[in-house]
């Protein structure tokens, strides 16, 4: 059973700012409360305030932006928004496919993007994506706004950079260049991955020109992995490729052991859904799944 709280609804991000720093460390955000109220019913955490900052303007929207050739998200925007939009699945449609697979129909119809990555739930699929996408998110408060690249706003098992009194107001993803894969894969059994591995690859006359790599929800944030990118870079688009990279995203990851898995056996299970996001981009920046990045 929930303990009594206090619910406000203010309509600026800088009023629920104001409103932040008023009630101290008695005052948490409230967005799709998925997260928040599971804890707050478990007793783990107690806040007489709650921000509901789902009335605020502009926070749900999704827009494009063709001058800078960026996704622009609103942090209220819901999963199952992100997951329906046509602009998500014209422009990132890697984004659109993780987003219909959160959790499940009640938290993708209630829990938010920014309340998502706010939490910093180790096993989030959008936080692992959206660091290899490069994404960025923009920290309003009272005093003024900031921005932050999403590889920088995770710090550790459910810490961010991101200070009290601030609001996520939204993130920008930058289009993927041509010629460039974007693929995500995870293994699961319950409603969270056990490892997620989101792969960027650009390729340039059969050869792989760059890549980002990034390993989820085996340790205590996402992780880029730049021994496996820089394996990659000059070699062969093809499997072979990938099963070298895989290997490296094997001894390279950092884990951490829980009472489910071992380190070993997240670092196994790293290994294989690497091997296949890096397949699967390298499919789609040749065009062999029918994609619209093909040279």
């Amino acid at each position: 059973m929930l303990e009594p709280f206090s619910m406000h609804q203010p309509r600026s991000a800088g009023e629920a700012s104001a409103m932040l720093s008023h009630f101290g460390e008695d005052a948490t955000v409230y967005a799709g409360g998925t997260e928040l109220l599971v804890v707050m019913k478990e007793r783990l955490a107690h806040f007489p305030h709650l921000i509901d900052i789902k009335r605020i303007p502009g926070l749900a929207d999704i827009t494009y932006d063709p001058e800078r050739r960026e996704l622009i998200i609103g942090s209220t925007a819901r999963h199952r928004d992100l997951e329906r939009s046509p602009l998500v699945r014209q422009w990132l449609p890697a984004l659109a496919a993780l987003e219909a697979s959160v959790a499940n129909v009640r938290v993708r119809a209630a829990g938010t993007i920014g309340g998502n990555l706010c939490f910093a739930e180790p096993h989030s699929d959008p936080a692992t994506l959206l660091t290899a996408l490069d994404a960025r998110l923009t920290l309003t408060s009272a005093s003024g706004t900031r921005e932050i690249a999403m590889a920088s706003f995770i710090t550790g098992l459910m810490e961010t950079n991101r200070r009290h009194d601030e609001i996520l107001t939204s993130l920008a993803v930058p289009e993927s260049g041509p010629r460039t894969g974007v693929a995500y894969e995870r293994f699961k059994l319950h409603e969270r991955p056990t490892a997620a591995v989101a792969a960027l690859v650009t390729i340039e006359s059969g050869t792989i020109t760059d890549a980002r790599i990034v390993a989820g929800s085996v340790g205590a944030r996402p992780q880029r992995l730049p021994d496996a990118e820089a394996m990659l870079r000059g070699q062969s688009a093809n499997e072979s490729s990938a099963w070298l990279a895989a290997d490296l995203i094997r001894m390279e990851v950092e884990t951490t052991s829980d009472a489910f898995e071992s380190e070993a056996y997240k670092r196994q299970l790293a290994r294989t859904v690497g091997y296949r996001a890096i397949v699967a981009a390298i499919r789609q920046a040749t065009g062999a799944d029918g994609s619209r990045h093909a040279a």
